[in-house]
């Protein structure tokens, strides 16, 4: 139970109601790929899903569905045994589905790194959310738009871009400021990022592209990128 639990997978589950997104992590790569391991992060989420659990600590003393003798850390206690390495449920999210939105899910380098991605105004551009995720995955913004960077980190930037340019004629300093103000928004933030797949546009404009073609009007609400042991 001391030992260190660096390794790990997440795994993505949904119904029509609800999307679970779960990290389990061992000591070994070794055991994070044994189908044992596997099995149990899989009956998790699955428990997770279909009893509708809010939090990783409802879903640790809940009866194992399989069976109802012993709760789900028990179960783990028993793989714990049996593959002889520390394991540990880290993290679980459960998100709510909403009737208007499209959700898409991406997943790489083996469960080690998932995005889910939550698109307003249409129920059915799934396929527009995954390729969004799969930008996500690649660049790692840090939020989704300028007006959510907090002010602390706002006022840091601009600090930064102060001293950067000291001693230059006062009536240019503001602009240059704004400048690389910008310049830290357009790479941080979600709907200003150059789109991976064609750098001509920004996500947002990707987006916007897209909603042409449906017909829909459609914006992205939230995102979340879950790396192994983040």
């Amino acid at each position: 139970e001391g030992r260190e639990t660096k390794e790990g997978l997440i795994l993505v589950a949904e119904d029509s109601h609800h999307l679970v997104i779960a990290e389990a992590n061992a000591e070994t790569d070794f055991v994070v790929q044994n189908d044992r391991f596997k099995h149990f992060l899989h009956d998790c989420v699955k428990q997770a899903l279909e009893g509708r659990v809010r939090s990783l600590a409802d879903l640790v003393q809940q009866p194992y569905y399989k069976d109802k003798s012993i709760t789900i850390d028990q179960y783990r206690n028993l793989v714990v045994q049996s593959l002889g390495e520390n394991i540990q449920l880290r993290r679980l999210e459960m998100i709510s589905k909403h009737p208007n939105s499209s959700y898409g899910i991406y997943s790489h380098m083996g469960g080690k790194l998932v995005v889910v991605v939550e698109i307003t105004g249409a129920a059915d551009q799934d396929l527009i959310a995954k390729e969004i995720a799969m930008h996500i995955a690649a660049e790692n913004p840090e939020y989704l738009k300028p007006e959510e960077v907090p002010a602390t980190v706002m006022a840091r930037e601009e600090d930064i871009a102060r001293s950067q340019v000291e001693g230059k004629p006062a009536n240019i300093v503001d602009k240059i400021v704004a400048g690389k103000v910008k310049a830290y928004t357009d790479q941080f933030c979600l709907v200003n990022q150059k789109y991976i797949k064609d750098n001509s546009v920004t996500v947002q404009q990707f987006l916007e592209a897209c909603a042409k073609k449906v017909g829909k009007s459609l914006s992205i609400k939230c995102f979340w990128r879950w790396k192994v042991g983040q």
